[in-house]
């Protein structure tokens, strides 16, 4: 027996379907766009000048990165009064601090580029972001493909990029919350690719011969402690402890355990130290640098302070979740995990970037 209308409902169900499975090819296809990018970052040869906007004044720098037989250098210039570079070859970068006569040493990110807020997608955040295509635009003359990265919940932020259609190079980059409203740029105003950039590119125009010079140590090197004698008892939605440390935090002399916690972009450090001796006090509370949000408490007479570019939410759930390993839980009847709405609005809305 024919029912009325059911030819019509399964054709229906077909588009429906049909709609679903191209969904998830331009997501599929959006997040090999981005995996493209941080593959350009790292392997290409570029120099370029850019802005970046955020809160406070607008600074203006310039990039050079050459990759030349697996060996990788670069140099940031920032083109504001306050002279300042970083220069990096392969493991090693040098920040020189011109305003302060201070050369410091330490080692250089593991993978990707010194350009300031373009993020290095990891494999496994596919849970944790919804990633799509948002149309094409022009940047700097040349067509780009916009890539719209949202967060799922309201403890890590999301990102927009416009990504060159043919070298895959990010032309601009904005950070954005929850609500899409931007906290953040990185902006091209000029780029060239090239295929061979002089060693003398990467030498600094600065004289540092009389400057103090200050190398940070490995992880854990000449210091005491055990990274594994905390723990955090519990994490929000798809974050992990990526790595454990004992480390010396600037200015303190003493060491302190690093708990890094990520999500696959969102990155979070977590420090436990001793009570700060006199005349620095003992720290509780939240605070803001920039878009960096940190939150401090004591936990079992250590001074626990979490800190990341994430929503005021993030850090406060994980500087509450630390306790010792082995030792009296944390007290869970603190209030059970933020909602994602809660995470979303803590700390109110944004004020948009500075213009130039």
């Amino acid at each position: 027996m024919n029912v009325p209308g059911a030819r019509g409902l399964r054709f229906a169900g077909v588009l429906g379907l049909l709609g679903v499975m191209a969904a998830a090819r331009a997501d599929v296809e959006a997040r090999r766009w981005l995996a493209d990018m941080s593959e350009a970052l790292a392997e290409q040869s570029y120099a370029g000048d850019f802005l970046h906007l955020g809160n406070g004044p607008v600074e203006k720098l310039r990039i050079l990165h050459r990759v030349s037989e697996g060996h990788v250098a670069e140099r940031l210039i920032s083109l504001g009064t306050a002279h300042r570079e970083v220069v990096r070859h392969d493991d090693e970068m040098q920040v020189i601090l011109s305003d302060r006569g201070v050369v410091l040493i330490e080692a250089a990110p593991a993978a990707g580029s010194l350009l300031g807020s373009v993020p290095t997608f990891a494999a496994d955040v596919a849970d944790q972001y919804q990633v799509e295509f948002a149309g094409s635009a022009h940047v700097l003359g040349r067509l780009a493909r916009v890539v719209e990265v949202q967060p799922r919940d309201g403890y890590r932020f999301g990102y927009r990029l416009w990504i060159d259609e043919a070298t895959r190079i990010p032309l601009r980059t904005d950070l954005t919350d929850g609500a899409g409203h931007v906290l953040e740029q990185v902006v091209f105003t000029s780029l060239d690719l090239h295929n061979a950039i002089p060693d003398s590119a990467f030498r600094s125009s600065v004289d540092t011969s009389r400057y103090a010079v200050v190398r940070e140590p490995p992880p854990g090197g000449g210091t005491t402690g055990h990274a594994d004698e905390w723990t955090l008892s519990r994490l929000p939605p798809g974050y992990s402890i990526r790595s454990r440390s004992i480390e010396h935090l600037p200015g303190t002399g003493t060491p302190a355990t690093h708990l890094l916690i990520s999500d696959g972009l969102a990155t979070v450090s977590v420090f436990i130290e001793e009570p700060p001796a006199p005349p620095r006090q003992v720290v509780e509370g939240e605070g803001k640098l920039g878009l960096a949000y940190a939150y401090s408490r004591l936990v079992a007479g250590h001074q626990v302070t979490a800190v990341g570019e994430v929503p005021a939410a993030t850090v406060e759930f994980l500087a509450v979740s630390v306790a010792p390993m082995g030792g009296q839980p944390i007290d869970l009847r603190q209030p059970s995990p933020l909602s994602p709405l809660r995470a979303a609005r803590k700390g109110g809305r944004p004020h948009e970037p500075r213009r130039p």
